[in-house]
C-alpha cells in the first residue's frame, strides 16, 4: 500500500433489511479506520429499514430499486417488479452492469454472506483480492438446494471469514475434502454505547404479567411456531404470560393463522419490524430466541448486554456466547424444553436472580476493537500480496 493512499474496499449486499448480516456490515462501515479504507456498499436492491443507517462517509450505490421507491399503483408495482427481475437476472450473468453503477475499481471487495458470493467472485476486476464471510449452519435443510454451489465458491476466495467457530467446525465436519482459503473466525461487533442509549428511547406499556421479548425474521427456522406451542400449553396449564415478536418475513401469514387456531391472537403478539427493538428487549422480564440454526447472532449479544435473562435453543454459535444455567439457559429445539424452560423463569425467582447477578460484568466478553482490528488486518495483509 502506498504511503497515505486509502485502500478501495467494495462490499455487496442484497439489501438492507432489519437482520444479523446487515447490522454485521453496518458495524464494520462504521468501525473500520476511515484513514485507511475508502469504503462503498453496493446494494443489488436498494431496499430495507436499515439502507438509510449506512454512514455518509461511505459511498452507497444499488443495481435496482426497492419497495419503497415503486408506485402505489398494484400494475405498475407489477411491471415495476418484473422490471427489476430482469435486471438483476441481467446483472448476475454480466459484471459490468455493476461496474456501470460503480465507475470505479477496488483494492479488496467483501462478500458479508453465501447470498453475494457470485457477486464478488464473478466481478469483473480480477486484480481485486476477495474475502467471503460465512455466517450459516451448511447442514441446514433449507440450504440443500444451494450447498453444490457454496462448496465450489469457499476455494475461489483469497480470505475466508467465518462468524463462528461452530460454524467453521460444522463445514469441516461434514465437507472434510474442502479446500477452505486462509480463514480466521472474527465474531460480530456489538455497539454497545449506541444500543445501551437506545435502549433508553422510550419505554413501552406492557401488561402486567411475565413478558418473554424474542426479536427475528419471520422464517420458519426461527422456531416462532414452536414458541407458539409451547406458549399456547403454558396458558393452558395456568401460566399467564405474554409473548412479543419483533420481525417481519414470509413466515407472518402462516403464524397469525397458527395463533387463531391456538387462541392466541392477544398473548402472541406480532409487533413487525421496527428500527429500534432494544426499548422491548431492555424493559421485558425475558429474552427468548427459539431458533432452529443461527450462526453467531446478534440479538443475543445484545440481551446479554441489556443484562437480560435469556432462554435460547443450543445452536450454532449460541454455546459460546451463553454459559448455561450461569448468564442463560440453553435448550433443544423441541416444544416440551421450551415449555419447562420458560416455566422455570415464571416460577423461580431465585434462579433468575442468580442469572442477573452473573450479568452485571458481561460487557468484558464482547471487544469490538480486536475484531475491527482482525478484519483491517486481514484487508491490508492482502492488498499487499
Amino acid at each position: 500500500m502506498k504511503e497515505n493512499k486509502k485502500l478501495k474496499v467494495l462490499f455487496r449486499q442484497r439489501s438492507m433489511e432489519m437482520g444479523g448480516v446487515e447490522k454485521v456490515i453496518l458495524s464494520m462501515l462504521n468501525g473500520l479506520d476511515r484513514e485507511k479504507f475508502d469504503m462503498t456498499i453496493c446494494l443489488n436492491i436498494n431496499q430495507g429499514d436499515l439502507r438509510n443507517e449506512i454512514p455518509p462517509h461511505v459511498k452507497k450505490v444499488s443495481i435496482a430499486s426497492g419497495k419503497e421507491d415503486f408506485s402505489k399503483n398494484s400494475l405498475i408495482q407489477k411491471l415495476q417488479l418484473a422490471k427489476r427481475k430482469f435486471k438483476l437476472d441481467k446483472a448476475q450473468k454480466n459484471p459490468k452492469i455493476a461496474d456501470a453503477v460503480l465507475k470505479d475499481q477496488f483494492d479488496v471487495e467483501i462478500a458479508p454472506t453465501y447470498a453475494t458470493f457470485s457477486s464478488v467472485l464473478n466481478s469483473s476486476n480480477k486484480n481485486s483480492k476477495k474475502i467471503g464471510w460465512f455466517h450459516s449452519d451448511i447442514t441446514l435443510p433449507k440450504l440443500q438446494p444451494l450447498v453444490p454451489e457454496i462448496l465450489k465458491q469457499i476455494p475461489q476466495f483469497d480470505y475466508f471469514i467465518f462468524g463462528s467457530q461452530q460454524t467453521k467446525d460444522i463445514l469441516i465436519e461434514t465437507y472434510p475434502t474442502i479446500k477452505i482459503p486462509e480463514n480466521q473466525v472474527i465474531r460480530n461487533a456489538i455497539p454497545i454505547e449506541e444500543l445501551k442509549k437506545k435502549s433508553k428511547e422510550f419505554v413501552p406499556q406492557f401488561p402486567e404479567k411475565p413478558i418473554f421479548v424474542s426479536v427475528g425474521r419471520l422464517h420458519s427456522r426461527k422456531g416462532f411456531h414452536k414458541l407458539m406451542e409451547a406458549h399456547a400449553q403454558l396458558l393452558k396449564a395456568g401460566f399467564d404470560h405474554q409473548i412479543i415478536i419483533i420481525g417481519d418475513g414470509e413466515e407472518k401469514t402462516n403464524l397469525k393463522k397458527q395463533a387463531q387456531e391456538l387462541g392466541v391472537t392477544d398473548s402472541f403478539e406480532l409487533l413487525g419490524s421496527l428500527l429500534n427493538p432494544y426499548p422491548y428487549v431492555k424493559n421485558a422480564d425475558f429474552f427468548i430466541l427459539p431458533s432452529e440454526s443461527e450462526s453467531w447472532p446478534l440479538i443475543i449479544a445484545d440481551s446479554l448486554i441489556l443484562q437480560k435473562p435469556i432462554i435460547s435453543t443450543n445452536v450454532g454459535g449460541i454455546p459460546e456466547m451463553i454459559a448455561h444455567d450461569k448468564t442463560g439457559f440453553l435448550v433443544n429445539y423441541e416444544v416440551e424444553e421450551m415449555y419447562d424452560a420458560m416455566k422455570k423463569f415464571m416460577t423461580e425467582p431465585k434462579y433468575v436472580e442468580k442469572i442477573k447477578e452473573n450479568l452485571t460484568d458481561i460487557e468484558k466478553q464482547f471487544d469490538n476493537q480486536k475484531i475491527f482490528d482482525a478484519v483491517e488486518n486481514i484487508i491490508l495483509k492482502l492488498a499487499q500480496k
